[in-house]
């Protein structure tokens, strides 16, 4: 099997998980929409129950997808191109599936967030199986290592542009734990205590 072919494949699989992963995605996103909200922090809590805002999000990110999608001005040899996919695809796909795996065991406790505020569910359950036993924040861990995998899949500005934006999510993170922490107290700091935000712990 050529490089050509293997590119392809590798390009195609990496596209199909990212559809996929955006897709359950926005379908929490709209299922949240639905419920009655609890807590929130920070400014734009209202935001998050808005379609215009969802809208503009989307049309930005698809833009913003769409019009940097240009190759890097880049020259790298065949082995070179091996050693991308490769390192690539050790980041990208484990990134991407741990970030859905987080999604699926948030189930409908998920929603949208953003750096200047987070919104709780009326009947919010904290979740810590799964993922959430190994990180806090497994959904931002995995976006972080695909963003720097897909940089190296699809060198592109659209996918320089995302790892360089990847670690902004720590900001998100933040806002979303001063809610939980406001609305679980005792529960969320014995679980903050043995559990770390975003990288696991190599020793227990």
């Amino acid at each position: 099997m050529n490089l050509e072919i293997v590119d392809i494949i590798v390009r195609w699989m990496g596209g199909l998980l990212a559809y996929t992963t955006l897709g359950v995605v926005l379908y929490g996103i709209w299922r949240g929409t639905q419920r009655q909200a609890g807590r929130t922090t920070g400014r734009t809590g209202s935001w998050l129950r808005s379609p215009w805002f969802y809208l503009t999000s989307s049309a930005l990110f698809f833009g913003v997808c769409y019009f940097g999608w240009i190759p890097l001005p880049l020259n790298y040899s065949p082995p070179d191109r091996v050693g991308m996919l490769a390192l690539g695809s050790l980041l990208y796909f484990p990134g991407m599936s741990f970030a859905l795996w987080g999604r699926l065991a948030l189930g409908k406790n998920y929603f949208a967030s953003t750096g200047f505020g987070a919104q709780l569910f009326a009947d919010h359950q904290l979740v810590t199986r799964g993922p959430f036993a190994i990180v806090r924040h497994p959904m931002y861990t995995g976006i972080f290592l695909a963003a720097l995998g897909s940089l190296l899949i699809y060198p592109t500005w659209t996918t320089l542009l995302f790892a360089c934006f990847a670690p902004l999510t720590s900001v998100r993170a933040r806002r979303e734990e001063a809610a939980l922490s406001a609305e679980f107290g005792e529960q969320w700091q014995d679980y903050c205590h043995r559990v770390p935000a975003f990288f696991p712990r190599l020793k227990q």
